[in-house]
């Protein structure tokens, strides 16, 4: 029956058969790749490639995101300040009213807020980014939080087809400000180097450090040992104060002595010591203590 059925056709011998086929498939393909073009075409030229969410626009999250607006990608910002809001958007950003009203916008988004359940929230509430995310979104989490909290978001994103990330951050305001951070990252390898292409707009480093949540891991491994040297600096440049030390000359020995560490020669909290760190105004748009106990 089925020779029957190739002779009708016309294809009873192997190379009638062969053109046949030959030609069905090179129909197909450039269909195939045409389809595949055309929507690569409405893609770009929509410019949804360049577009950027960004919710959280604190110390941290507003420099991070002007640095996103620098590269020239069009973003859609979201805070519970409106002040912090209008400053972006005096830069070129676009207010969206709510986590939902990001995501139905932006398919990347990154999020850096203040604590676990702040993230949960913006993520998983009534008006958080999956109520309205879009297929295959890139989600990006660069908050300091939990662990657990970060595992529990990567859940929910998964279930929603998504890519998330957790990747906290190290460096500081300046950093932030300089786009010098550095980027603990946890996630599926392919999430992370979907992620690194936006990532590398506000940092220099970016570090894989294994699967869902081991970027907070590195962070808060990362942070007690901050933590120890800053409140360490802190008290030895108060000693010195008190017993008549000129706390820059203090700062020359222990820059090029064993007490050496980031918080002495980058970030030093003692004022007077150097520019541009918060100690050097009034310690406005630093880390506070109680960020730091989490």
């Amino acid at each position: 029956k089925a020779n029957s059925h190739l002779s009708q056709l016309g294809c009873n011998r192997p190379e009638s058969m062969r053109s046949a086929i030959s030609t069905t498939m090179r129909s197909i393909l450039h269909n195939s790749t045409k389809d595949i073009l055309l929507r690569q075409a409405r893609f770009f030229s929509s410019g949804a490639h360049d577009t950027v969410g960004f919710i959280g626009l604190g110390n941290m999250g507003a420099a991070m995101a002007g640095n996103l607006i620098k590269a020239n990608k069009k973003l859609i910002v979201n805070d519970m300040s409106e002040e912090a809001v209008s400053k972006l958007c005096a830069l070129g950003a676009v207010a969206a009213k709510s986590p939902a009203d990001v995501a139905s916008q932006a398919s990347t988004i990154v999020t850096m807020l203040p604590a676990g359940p702040h993230v949960l929230q913006v993520y998983t509430g009534t008006n958080g980014i999956l109520s309205k995310v879009q297929p295959g979104a890139m989600l990006i989490e660069c908050s300091t939080i939990d662990p657990d909290s970060a595992r529990k978001v990567a859940s929910a994103c998964e279930a929603k087809g998504s890519d998330f990330v957790d990747a906290p951050v190290s460096g500081g305001t300046i950093g932030a400000q300089n786009a010098t951070l550095t980027f603990m990252v946890g996630g599926e390898e392919a999430a992370v180097a979907r992620a690194k292409t936006v990532l590398d707009l506000m940092g220099q480093n970016v570090v894989h450090c294994g699967g869902a949540g081991t970027g907070q891991v590195a962070k808060i491994c990362n942070n007690l040992v901050l933590g120890i040297t800053m409140a360490g600096v802190s008290e030895a440049f108060q000693l010195g104060l008190q017993l008549g030390i000129d706390p820059k000359v203090l700062a020359t020995v222990v820059n090029s002595s064993s007490g050496r560490s980031w918080s002495s020669d980058t970030y030093n909290p003692c004022p007077g010591v150097m520019e541009g760190v918060p100690s050097a105004r009034g310690y406005s748009g630093g880390v506070a203590c109680d960020p730091m106990g989490k």
